[in-house]
């Protein structure tokens, strides 16, 4: 089996907005991270650097 190959995004302006937006309107972090793309865990990270509290229950 194949594995997949990695691609690294950067966090473009609008994925940052999007990110506070709908971290503000306690949309969950797996919610968010399918809005964006994104994995979970990077999701976490990146709401952590920013400073952004993320409601992790889904």
């Amino acid at each position: 089996m194949k594995k997949k190959k990695l691609v690294r995004r950067a966090w473009s302006t609008s994925d940052v907005r999007e990110l506070k937006s709908l971290a503000k309107k306690k949309a969950g972090v797996a919610k968010i991270s399918k809005a964006l793309k994104r994995t979970i865990g990077a999701t976490a990270v990146k709401a952590h650097q920013l400073g952004v509290s993320l409601d992790t229950r889904g």
